[in-house]
């Protein structure tokens, strides 16, 4: 099953940061405590360590991306033995239609209320 690398919490206080460069690139074999990115915050450049062994399949977040999210999918990660190639297949795909679905059920709870017969 695929690893997925998150977005890191630098400090208790960050809520998402600038993935200003990766120092992996897709294809290439990571090994637990390989630099693999750079992450950016407010008020600092940090290193980005792999905890994990396996072939850096996708990467899902490009370098200069401003405003990523804490715990947001950057990377995917195949162990030894999984297909590169369809390891990262769907990841960071499903994103936008959550937040498109998220909306919809306020409309209905509005209906809701209006057909509540008044006593």
């Amino acid at each position: 099953m695929p690893i997925e690398i998150l977005m890191p919490a630098l400090s208790p206080t960050m809520e998402e940061g600038n993935l200003s460069k990766w120092l992996k690139n897709e294809g290439d074999k990571i090994v637990a405590g390989d630099v693999i990115a750079e992450i950016e915050t407010d008020k600092a450049t940090m290193e980005v360590e792999a905890v994990d062994e396996g072939t850096l399949a996708k990467i899902v977040v490009p370098a200069g991306t401003e405003g990523v999210k804490v715990n947001a999918v950057i990377a995917v990660l195949a162990v030894d033995g999984e297909d590169v190639d369809k390891a990262g297949e769907g990841i960071g795909e499903e994103e936008p239609a959550k937040a498109e679905a998220a909306p919809a059920p306020a409309p209905a709870a509005a209906k809701s209320e209006a057909a509540a017969p008044v006593a």
